[in-house]
């Protein structure tokens, strides 16, 4: 494995990071020698198609924008959101799509350059729209839905799909305000949605990213009065001089808490080709990006200091495929700074991505 990573500047000029020639072994680059039935048996290379579902952290709401250019924040770069992301390759942008499509170069759905999530020709199967919370991930779902079964290159029954959710900012941002924005509603919005992807959608892995402690947009707020200024548009909660970083912290964490519910339920495990698993990265990071000198590094952020920039969707993507590929119970804590840790392999003894049950026990996964 190649554990080199680059930091380079793309085509808007903006600080990127991406992973040259990284490539693991042809035993854990293969599809399964057969379409697999189960999907604690499903090896990267056997995804075909993936989605996502989100808000403007999916749609990468200015994450191609210049550092100074405000207006830019308000354009959609799916192409670069850390999820399904299909802009360039791997070796110039982590995205869990340009890892998917190193072992799969035929895959399926990921989007492309800017635009809403209503033009196909560039946001595909990304669902993301701006200002969503957890309610809309049920209309999110029967569009995914809709889509696959429309288009004529998808086999929808057969072929196996990656749905990704991440979602929480908006609802954690009106949360002060909103008494219906409580953890229970959170957890049960997205139960419904994930509950359509399930009926509907045969051969489907749903990963779930945790909710991310909205406190930590503060420290990024510190020094830069512009920052605080648009937050109080952007994030009401956060901005609430009476909301104490603690108070954020613990909703924050109750939200990630309730999502952790939805996993551990089994409610999603019960049928051998379909399943959800949670991807906690988010959970127990203490602090944001910083330069080595310790102050913090912009160049993870939109403008807003808000949305993720490219390099910022680039370390949340590399965090991602991490988690996807440690066992429940065994996933590591992301890291905002990043320090040159390594893009993951599947394990050899266990080369699938990773759910509840083959975490378990592998090896009765291991059909051939």
């Amino acid at each position: 494995v190649l554990a080199l990573f680059s930091l380079l500047s793309i085509a808007h000029g903006l600080a990127d990071m991406g992973m040259p020639g990284w490539s693991c072994s042809p035993e854990l680059m293969r599809k399964s020698k057969s379409v697999p039935k189960s999907v604690h048996s499903l090896r990267p290379a056997d995804i075909q198609i993936v989605g996502a579902m989100g808000d403007s952290l999916t749609a990468a709401n200015g994450a191609g924008a210049e550092h100074n250019d405000i207006l830019a924040v308000a354009i959609q770069y799916r192409g670069l959101t850390f999820s399904v992301g299909g802009d360039m390759s791997l070796d110039e942008h982590i995205s869990m799509a340009n890892v998917l499509k190193k072992f799969n170069p035929d895959l399926f759905g990921y989007s492309i350059r800017t635009g809403s999530a209503n033009v196909w020709e560039t946001a595909k199967l990304n669902a993301g729209i701006p200002g969503a919370g957890a309610e809309d991930m049920l209309e999110q779902a029967n569009d995914i839905v809709r889509r696959l079964k429309e288009h004529p290159e998808v086999d929808y029954m057969n072929q196996w799909k990656l749905i990704h959710i991440f979602t929480g900012c908006n609802d954690m941002c009106g949360w002060c305000r909103h008494a219906e924005n409580t953890a229970e509603n959170f957890r049960d919005n997205i139960r419904r949605a994930v509950q359509v992807l399930q009926k509907e959608l045969p051969k489907t892995i749903v990963v779930l990213t945790g909710m991310v402690d909205i406190s930590l947009l503060r420290m990024a707020d510190a020094d830069h009065k512009f920052c605080q200024k648009i937050h109080g548009s952007e994030c009401g909660c956060e901005a609430n001089p009476d909301v104490t970083d603690e108070m954020l912290r613990n909703e924050s964490n109750l939200y990630m808490q309730r999502e952790q519910e939805l996993q551990d339920s089994g409610e999603f495990d019960t049928a051998d080709d379909f399943t959800l698993i949670i991807q906690p990265f988010f959970e127990g990071i203490t602090d944001i990006c910083r330069n080595p000198d310790g102050t913090p590094n912009m160049d993870f952020f939109a403008p807003d200091c808000f949305h993720f920039g490219a390099y910022g969707h680039a370390i949340v993507g590399k965090n991602l495929w991490n988690n996807m590929m440690q066992p429940v119970g065994g996933k590591s804590v992301g890291n905002f700074t990043d320090t040159g840790n390594p893009l993951l392999c599947p394990e050899p003894s266990c080369p699938f991505i990773r759910t509840t049950k083959n975490s378990v026990n592998c090896e009765q996964y291991m059909t051939d």
